[in-house]
């Protein structure tokens, strides 16, 4: 009977993990992904395509961006209900930046690339008057652009240390989440192709220094895809190879020094593109081939589903999202 009832007890921890799919009117593929809170969800992907729920996905707002239909925004930083940057990706004028302040209903082009050598990848933000952008590098080093009103300027940053590429070094637009911020000055900048590294700024983009990494790197589809912080010292990372989606090597790595280090855990399940954290100790990965969940800070995984999937982002257990292709969007129950 006791050996029942202790089985009874921990089956639970078991299965209490699981994706609901969402009921969502679009075939749009995000990799864009805010969750503000327990209520309010953001999503951007294709075709020009935002999504927004406010009451914790029970109904969804699909709005396409005016001028905007041909645009894959890739990454997406909201703040409530009302307040969201979007960014689209691809060369020259197809890197844009939108933002709205009545959640959704007008948006106002605030960036346009100019320059046909620039593929902007992702927007951060510190607060919502304080934001900074990438570009892929030109020339060896990654252009990098950023706003102190709120968006109504976008101004290039000319760093006195910046961030300097190695041959073929660049960074993967698969889920928002190669740039970072953290607390009130920090950014990082996670890399892949020609090598996987992590480059972070305490200065808002100023300097930058650079620290290597575990991860797989040395082709054009394999590096650090995403990259999460707990608090100033303790973070992760994750990657892999995305044209071999099933190779397990060297995919997940973890610093306790604030990125100056980073050493191999246990490895994910498979490439993986996006990384969240519900606790301390609660970790999920995403990926194209599933999604895995750790109880233990990444020392160990365990499947979580097999659903594809290139976002994942959380505001706490009872507020963790993913998304993906064709319309994908899941909760994690």
């Amino acid at each position: 009977m006791r050996l029942l009832l202790a089985l009874a007890l921990l089956l639970p921890l078991s299965i209490d993990a699981q994706w609901v799919r969402q009921t969502v009117n679009t075939t749009a593929s995000f990799r864009g992904l805010a969750v503000v809170n327990e209520k309010v969800v953001w999503a951007s992907g294709t075709g020009g395509t935002v999504i927004r729920t406010i009451d914790g996905g029970k109904t969804w707002n699909v709005i396409t961006v005016p001028g905007a239909e041909k645009l894959d925004f890739r990454d997406i930083e909201a703040f409530d209900a009302n307040t969201a940057y979007i960014l689209s990706i691809g060369n020259g004028d197809a890197s844009r930046i939108y933002k709205t302040t009545d959640g959704g209903k007008t948006w106002k082009l605030q960036f346009k690339n100019d320059d046909p050598e620039k593929f902007f990848d992702a927007i951060a933000c510190w607060d919502r008057n304080n934001c900074i952008a990438m570009s892929d590098p030109v020339d060896g080093r990654f252009p990098l652009i950023a706003t102190s009103d709120g968006g109504a300027s976008w101004n290039l940053l000319t760093p006195r240390v910046p961030p300097e590429a190695k041959k073929d070094e660049a960074a993967f637009a698969a889920s928002g989440t190669c740039l970072i911020t953290q607390g009130r000055n920090t950014v990082l900048l996670v890399t892949g192709g020609g090598d996987a590294r992590v480059f972070k700024s305490q200065d808002r983009g100023l300097t930058w220094t650079a620290s290597e990494t575990p991860i797989v790197r040395g082709a054009s589809g394999q590096g650090i895809f995403s990259i999460v912080m707990l608090d100033a010292k303790n973070g992760f990372i994750v990657g892999g190879d995305y044209q071999k989606p099933e190779n397990r090597m060297l995919t997940f790595a973890k610093t306790i020094d604030g990125g100056e280090t980073w050493g191999q855990a246990t490895d994910a399940n498979g490439y993986r593109s996006g990384i969240t954290a519900l606790d301390k100790k609660t970790l999920i990965a995403v990926g194209t081939s599933g999604s895995d969940i750790s109880r233990s800070g990444g020392n160990s995984w365990t499947v979580l589903g097999k659903e594809n999937l290139n976002a994942v982002q959380s505001k706490g257990h009872q507020a963790t999202w993913a998304v993906g292709p064709k319309g994908m969007v899941v909760k994690l129950k």
